[in-house]
């Protein structure tokens, strides 16, 4: 894969790492409001631990195209989504 097309797809797994940090954190929300109003909130905590799941895929995509362009730290020398 040349560079342009790995830094196509580092856009793309950065855009999917900080969507997935957002639904993290609303469904953390969710979870809350239903533990605070007595709420059944399995389903919830299911739903979150698959996102959770997801999210590390996310990641992991993220890390190996890092590594594919030669950047060791996530913060350093990439395009910002």
């Amino acid at each position: 894969m040349d560079r342009a097309m790995l830094l196509d797809h580092l856009a793309q797994a950065e855009h999917h790492v900080s969507v997935g940090a957002r639904h993290i954190a609303r469904q953390r929300e969710i979870i809350a409001e239903l533990e605070r109003t007595g709420a059944d909130s399995t389903e919830a905590n299911l739903l979150l631990q698959l996102l959770e799941e997801l999210q590390a895929l996310h990641l992991a995509d993220r890390d190996r195209l890092l590594a594919e362009l030669g950047v060791s730290e996530p913060s350093l020398n990439r395009p910002r989504p």
